[in-house]
């Protein structure tokens, strides 16, 4: 049965560099719907617009034409800021997603506040100090007994699981994650896609994930896309996600390659 979507892009049209020799026409009439509680995992090769998607979707890059809606509302004309409000983001690089020269504590305290009105109470509120214990707990990192601990301090693993946990801490409408495993060593990938999975089932959130990792994209998610040039090339729902196996990503990536002249 076809999920609602809750994200729709519909006729997105972007060119970088327009009317000079660098032009460069990436989406022409793209268009993309993501149901409800669906975990996308999206793959494709350097340039195929995976991170302008990304981008347009969380209001950093503009599109040319073309509307987005969340949860049947535009938001199209909206700043990145008011995206922010219920598009929850984790980058690549693990220093992007917290403020490395304030406390687990303090980091954990400014997301909790996200959207919230701000007053002249202070920013870090002591009464929900068990709260962000048991959400920490949840890491199973030891994150718990060190709060006041600069995150600067944190390995890469550590804080990108504090990215992502911090990401998913207030209700959002959609999950970005942007290779968010790309920077870390082996054991720490493996210890964030656990979490990743853990949170978006146990959570319900509609999730995007974009990754070059073809292990984690087959293993991860109930549906598959692949983009080249600003189109998707494949779209693989839960049932055929089942039987794909990495061998056939990677035939089609040759496949594109051939086609390419490459």
């Amino acid at each position: 049965m076809t999920k609602q979507p809750i994200v729709r892009m519909e006729g997105i049209d972007k060119t970088f560099n327009a009317n000079t020799v660098n032009e460069l026409l990436l989406f022409k009439d793209f268009n993309l719907e993501v149901g409800r509680g669906e975990f996308v995992s999206v793959v494709g090769s350097n340039g195929s617009g995976k991170t302008t998607m990304l981008n347009i979707l969380c209001g950093s890059t503009k599109p040319d034409a073309g509307n987005i809606f969340v949860n049947d509302k535009n938001i199209t004309g909206m700043t990145e800021y008011q995206h922010s409000k219920f598009i929850g983001r984790v980058y690549q690089d693990p220093a992007m997603g917290t403020c490395p020269s304030m406390t687990i504590l303090e980091n954990m305290s400014l997301a909790d506040n996200k959207g919230k009105a701000y007053t002249l109470a202070p920013g870090v509120n002591r009464k929900r100090l068990d709260f962000y214990k048991s959400q920490l707990e949840l890491l199973k990192l030891g994150l718990e007994n060190h709060m006041d601990t600069p995150v600067k301090n944190l390995s890469g693993g550590q804080r990108q699981a504090l990215s992502l946990l911090i990401a998913t801490m207030t209700q959002i409408d959609l999950l970005i994650l942007d290779e968010h495993t790309a920077a870390l060593d082996p054991k720490s990938s493996e210890n964030v896609m656990a979490l990743t999975h853990r949170f978006v089932r146990e959570k319900r959130i509609t999730t995007l994930m974009v990754t070059h990792n073809l292990r984690f994209a087959v293993n991860y998610g109930d549906r598959l896309i692949m983009m080249h040039r600003g189109n998707i090339v494949m779209d693989l729902n839960e049932e055929d996600k089942q039987h794909v196996q990495i061998c056939d990503l990677t035939g089609k990536f040759n496949e594109i390659s051939i086609e390419d002249g490459c």
